[in-house]
């Protein structure tokens, strides 16, 4: 039985030429587990808000959405809150109570359900996510894996028939990120409820797949089986990047047989093939860069309350000019804080950070803001003010007397040509990670720390941005960056660190970082390990198992 069914339908944002659907026709039964892949801005968040009436995206639509045989606008208001399901990107965008108990209650309480059955069903999703160790927290204290669960059993206690989640993982760390995706598979075998997931984390999420839709530019480009989409796409696409890292490593040394899609299929193929690794097969690690300090904290201490614990507490850390730092750790640990504190939003109540040797604190703000430093915020929306993406560049440009041939090559290096009359808000959580970048860009500051920037981008568009980054670098800009990201801090950084319990707990270039984890570590490296000691990418698999051959 179909549960969603559309046809012929296209959809225009305000002020656009070009529809960003364009005549889409897609069915989809009830049971199955769809992951919907594609570049950011192809319109995957787009079309699964269409799904939810009360989400749809301010344009023009044309042609019909079915759910369950119904014209989804003639659905009645009651059934549409409770049977479609939605998860947001980001937890915080979705959390409306104080409490995690009222937070589980509230869509029951709206919907007026009888006491006696809120009471029942709240108790048995507590327990079915195991909730009930901080049922009476307050949301504000929980980490951000937590918040998303939170807002998983909060849908889940409406009983909903159809969940419609748009990159619940983007912000996770990678421990709570993979307990979530379990977590849907158990809810989609055990329930039998439709999942349509939109997920860049493809390592983890492909194998649970019933079937895997990509869309290219507002079409369906693959519509079918997850093992099928490597022999599917065109040989240079850039989904193909995208890809498992098995995946990727068999494309890459033009595999023969069935094609592998996990880490454990992935080693399975790697050791099944003919080549001759020595203890020689290992890659020089990254040279340390060689110049002064700028940026140093040492010893912080830092609480939100008089009364409270620590968030952090002993934190060293030394930066130098033109290094690209990348800070990894659980949710919840006190990252961002630290780029809060290194970026002066914060004052810490024990211990100081300096700038080019001199205390952050002895810097106006003028200063500090406009010649030396630059935050891009975990929610890039807290930057967006204005109506259009011209309007914010503008508005930015003229504060700062940025000339227009400066913003017209910020428009060209990120590739905001084609949105520039679009509303912020309107665009993918990739896009507004741009137009957030580009916009903090235009001030050219020394220093520019970033927090979870990769969220939200597919890897064609993590690939541009290291390319941005790597030259902003070039160019003598220093970067420090929060991120649960691995893939990307392993492959772009010059030294990585671990932060736990408050301070940073281990650090080092990225091949002596990542070698010998298990789970803060790559695919690549879970793959390779147990044939070449410190294999940490894609790129380093694929260049050892050559060498080994020739």
């Amino acid at each position: 039985m179909a549960i969603v069914k559309i046809n012929n339908v296209s959809f225009t944002y305000p002020n656009e030429t070009n529809p960003i659907l364009k005549n889409m026709n897609l069915t989809i039964h009830q049971g199955e587990f769809i992951v919907l892949i594609g570049q950011s801005g192809c319109g995957k968040s787009t079309l699964l808000r269409h799904f939810k009436r009360e989400l749809r995206p301010h344009g023009t639509m044309t042609g019909t959405i079915f759910y369950k045989d119904c014209d989804l606008e003639q659905l009645d208001a009651e059934v549409a809150a409770a049977d479609i399901g939605y998860v947001f990107q980001n937890p915080d965008n979705q959390i409306v109570t104080d409490k995690v108990w009222h937070e589980l209650a509230f869509g029951l309480e709206s919907l007026g359900i009888d006491a006696p059955t809120i009471r029942r069903r709240v108790a048995e999703m507590a327990n079915f996510f195991g909730i009930q160790k901080w049922f009476h927290h307050k949301t504000t204290e929980l980490s951000g894996g937590q918040k998303q669960l939170l807002n998983l059993a909060s849908i889940m206690v409406m009983q909903p028939k159809l969940l419609l989640l748009d990159e619940p993982t983007s912000q996770l760390d990678p421990i709570a990120a993979l307990e979530f995706i379990q977590t849907l598979h158990r809810l989609n075998k055990e329930l039998g409820i439709t999942i349509i997931l939109i997920e860049h984390r493809l390592e983890e999420v492909l194998t649970l797949a019933d079937r895997v839709l990509i869309m290219d530019e507002g079409s369906i480009l693959f519509d079918g089986l997850p093992k099928e989409i490597l022999k599917a796409l065109p040989a240079n696409h850039a989904m193909i990047t995208a890809l498992p890292t098995a995946t990727k490593i068999f494309h890459l040394l033009n595999g023969n047989g069935p094609i592998p899609l996990t880490i454990r299929e992935g080693q399975r193929w790697l050791s099944n093939q003919q080549y001759n690794f020595t203890s020689s097969n290992t890659l020089p690690r990254t040279s340390k860069t060689d110049t002064d300090i700028i940026l140093e904290a040492k010893d912080i201490a830092f609480r939100y309350e008089k009364n409270g614990l620590d968030i952090v507490h002993h934190f060293n850390l030394q930066v130098k000019k033109q290094e690209f730092v990348t800070i990894i750790g659980g949710n919840g640990t006190g990252k961002s804080t630290v780029l809060a504190i290194l970026s002066g939003l914060q004052k810490p109540y024990h211990g100081k950070v300096f700038l080019f040797s001199k205390a952050l604190k002895s810097y106006s703000n003028k200063q500090l803001y406009q010649q030396y430093l630059t935050l891009l915020p975990q929610n890039p929306k807290t930057l967006f003010v204005q109506k259009t993406v011209r309007q914010e560049l503008n508005e930015l440009a003229h504060l700062h007397k940025v000339s227009e041939a400066k913003i017209q090559e910020t428009i060209q290096l990120f590739n905001l040509t084609h949105l520039l009359n679009r509303h912020p808000y309107d665009l993918s959580g990739g896009e507004q990670q741009k137009l957030a970048l580009a916009k903090l860009l235009l001030i050219e500051p020394k220093i520019l720390l970033l927090d979870e920037p990769t969220k939200g981008l597919d890897a064609h568009a993590k690939e541009e941005l290291a390319g941005i980054l790597k030259d902003l670098q070039a160019r003598g800009m220093t970067i420090i960056m929060v991120t649960h990201d691995i893939e990307f801090s392993a492959q772009y950084s010059n030294r990585c660190a671990l932060f736990f319990d408050g301070s940073i707990v281990s650090e080092g270039e990225p091949r002596a970082f990542y070698s010998g984890n298990n789970f803060y570590t790559t695919a690549a490296h879970r793959i390779s390990r147990d044939l070449l000691s410190n294999a940490i990418t894609c790129e380093d698999v694929v260049t050892l198992c050559k060498e080994s051959s020739d």
